[in-house]
């Protein structure tokens, strides 16, 4: 599905192993929610929450392919065009933010976009990630962008920015077992 090689993890040792490893289980164990679905089961709201799984996995391809941007590029790299210079402390922004409809499309399907796409995306989006851990530089480091969510003045290296695609795909990959579960009873372990 994608024309980017595999990454074989026998040719990686130490720490660039572990981080490939360990992205490869949690993208597994989230993939693994959407088995034997069709599109209208990955796209129900299961319970209160107005996530859905083919939204989740867009959602998480997304925020990776976002941070490997970041990771290679740098600050410029995280800027929204389609937010603008927003206000963060504008009460009508607080609101939206707080709303969540500010995001919303990043968790749903939208316009012709389909389970096969998303998950054809988040396979290359992976592809990519492990192709750049083989002999990107951990310690390089940028400024974050000004946003509520980051402390003023923080910056991130790749090697963090790296443990967050980490966490984001594990948090999110629990979220799908929910989901999941709540769908039809399935379970991605036990």
């Amino acid at each position: 599905m994608t024309d980017i090689p595999a990454v074989d993890l026998d040719t990686l040792t130490g720490e660039r192993r572990d981080l490939v490893e360990t992205l490869r289980v949690h993208r597994g164990f989230l993939r693994q929610t959407l088995q034997g679905l069709d599109q209208e089961q990955a796209t129900r709201r299961t319970t209160v929450s107005v996530l859905n799984l083919a939204g989740l996995v867009k959602h998480v391809a997304d925020t990776e392919a976002g941070w490997i941007r970041f990771a290679k590029l740098g600050t410029e790299a995280m800027a929204a065009p389609e937010w603008g210079d927003i206000d963060w402390n504008d009460p009508v922004i607080q609101e939206r933010m707080a709303a969540g409809d500010m995001r919303h499309d990043e968790f749903n399907l939208v316009g012709d976009e389909t389970l096969e796409s998303v998950l054809a995306h988040y396979e290359r989006v992976g592809a990519e990630t492990d192709a750049f851990v083989v002999d990107a530089d951990l310690d390089v480091s940028y400024p974050l962008p000004e946003a509520p969510w980051f402390e003023p003045g923080a910056s991130r290296s790749v090697r963090r920015v790296l443990l967050h695609i980490v966490a984001e795909t594990a948090q999110h990959a629990g979220h799908a077992d929910i989901l999941r579960e709540a769908l039809d009873g399935a379970k991605t372990m036990g």
